[in-house]
């Protein structure tokens, strides 16, 4: 029992279960913006077990296809798979209960979230091979994110909708900027492995450059989406505090200075999702 609880803390440390927190409240967005309102509990829970199902599945997925670059580069030599702490075929396993998971919830929730299940799976795993060959990778990784509030949408009204699409198109541009500046951190080593990314293509410069543009993209995208949803002034206060604080994040970083990195992409970003979520419940409730 103790082992297998250890071994359950190794998957959740593999995964980074935490960041959970980027896509749970964007889906969770679509849900109560498409129930204009509570969306049931059933609705509400069995959204949640996908999403971090397909999460868990995504980064796994990733974890071992990136697993030869990984045990190169110094840091991510403490992840795992690299220290030996899970294997590949724990990995695996784990990572088809995902995909099980994953499957079942949607069947849970209606005939087209089951049906485009097999797709999402497929989407969310193409993302770890698209460094191999092209900089869009952050976009890649963004459109994965970004099929949450679209998620969301259908996991409760099976159509899609303006608003769904505008919010992912949102979240795709706002995962895109804070992937770019992550992948600052990075940029000797990517261009030693010959990867992809667009401060090892272009320049540190150009990364902050294209970061800035994405995140007041995605800043517009999610201003449409409350526009086409007639969203109250308590969506447009969040919108606003959203903002701010993308703007707090580019000033804490320089590409001289990347100390804060971890600050600008863990915490503040969880922030921005939980702030944005908050408008929007403020939005349908009151």
């Amino acid at each position: 029992m103790v082992n297998l609880i250890q071994k359950i803390k190794i998957i959740c440390r593999m995964i980074k279960i935490e960041h959970s927190v980027f896509a749970l409240p964007f889906a969770y967005m679509g849900l109560f913006w498409s129930a204009r309102g509570w969306p049931g509990w059933d609705k509400f829970i069995l959204l949640t077990i996908a999403m971090v199902s397909v999460r868990s599945f995504a980064m796994t997925v990733n974890r071992i296809v990136d697993l030869p670059l990984d045990e190169k580069n110094p840091r991510t030599a403490s992840r795992p798979l690299v220290t030996g702490e899970i294997s590949v075929k724990e990995s695996v396993l784990f990572l088809l209960a995902c995909a099980v998971v994953f499957v079942l919830a949607c069947a849970g929730l209606n005939k087209l979230c089951l049906f485009l299940a097999p797709f999402a799976l497929l989407w969310s795993s193409f993302y770890s091979y698209t460094k191999r060959f092209s900089w869009a990778c952050h976009f890649v990784l963004g459109s994965v994110l970004g099929l949450a509030p679209i998620a969301g949408w259908i996991a409760y009204a099976p159509e899609f909708s303006v608003v769904c699409l505008l919010l992912a198109c949102g979240v795709m541009f706002w995962v895109a900027g804070f992937d770019i500046l992550y992948a600052l951190q990075d940029v000797e080593f990517d261009q030693k492995e010959h990867l992809f990314s667009v401060p090892a293509i272009f320049g540190q410069e150009a990364g902050f450059g294209f970061a800035s543009l994405c995140h007041f993209t995605c800043t517009l995208f999610f201003g449409l989406a409350g526009y086409s949803k007639e969203a109250s002034f308590w969506y447009y206060l969040a919108l606003g505090l959203v903002a701010l604080i993308l703007f707090v994040e580019h000033k804490l970083l320089s590409p001289n200075n990347l100390d804060k990195v971890n600050l600008a992409f863990f915490t503040l970003n969880g922030v921005i999702a939980i702030v944005l979520f908050l408008g929007v419940l403020a939005d349908v409730f009151f």
